[in-house]
């Protein structure tokens, strides 16, 4: 069983022109379709909730961590995000979906600022790049949404492992729109559509992506405490503090 949290700042969907498109928010629409999924298990979370919906007790029972945020990254606490990060480099997965491309967790996997260019609602086709890439499986060579905000590049992230989707724009933009990496034992995955006033998440092709990218990056292995400990400590460190230092 695949145990995934999808998580969203649940502001936006409380806008009526957001609910005329998602009247579950944002998250609950993610969730509704990823739980018709076999072997996958749904909860969601939200910034409003205690603890921003992800105590410890949420992230250990999370094999894979979705992430929507657009307005309110500030409002995400460093301690939380330092938490998310850790648990992705002992093996828990990581979708960043549209806007979270500026999210604290994912900007601190990656380790640059993930800035890009952008501009209001455009038709998008999107190409699939890596057909032999799990997450395309049952994907065609290309689909089309006729109302997505635009993302283009440059997109600063480091050179993705995979570019599973490139985007292209009506405006003759392009975009690196969904991207693999690994991150000690976990698994990341940006995918760029998503913009809370368009029905992305409803595109049968969208469902399948995510779900797809669920599969990939759920964990295959996992760091257990020692690991962790000595991966925050060197070994002067831990002699130092008269830890025994382990043996590999």
């Amino acid at each position: 069983m695949i145990r995934v949290t999808v998580w969203n700042e649940n502001i936006h969907d409380k806008e009526d022109g957001v609910r005329a498109v998602y009247p579950l928010g944002l998250h609950g629409t993610i969730a509704e379709f990823l739980g018709k999924l076999e072997g996958v298990q749904v909860r969601t979370a939200t910034l409003d909730q205690p603890d921003c919906g992800l105590p410890e007790s949420v992230l250990e029972e999370t094999d894979v961590l979705i992430w929507w945020g657009h307005v309110a990254h500030d409002r995400v606490p460093d301690e939380l995000a330092q938490r998310i990060v850790e648990r992705v480099n002992r093996g828990m997965g990581f979708i960043g979906l549209h806007s979270a491309h500026m999210s604290k967790p994912l900007r601190k996997l990656l380790g640059t600022s993930c800035t890009l260019r952008w501009r209001d609602g455009e038709f998008e086709r999107l190409w699939c790049t890596a057909p032999g890439h799990p997450i395309a499986q049952g994907l065609p060579p290309a689909f089309t949404l006729e109302q997505e905000e635009m993302y283009g590049e440059f997109f600063d992230i480091p050179q993705p492992e995979t570019v599973v989707f490139t985007g292209w724009f009506r405006g003759g933009e392009v975009f690196r729109s969904g991207c693999c990496w690994t991150c000690g034992y976990g698994r990341v995955f940006y995918f760029q559509p998503g913009h809370e006033t368009n029905g992305s998440f409803h595109n049968p092709y969208v469902q399948q992506i995510i779900g797809n990218a669920v599969r990939w990056a759920a964990p295959t292995a996992r760091r257990n405490g020692l690991d962790c400990l000595f991966a925050q400590k060197s070994a002067e460190e831990l002699t130092a503090q008269g830890e025994e230092v382990p043996a590999f």
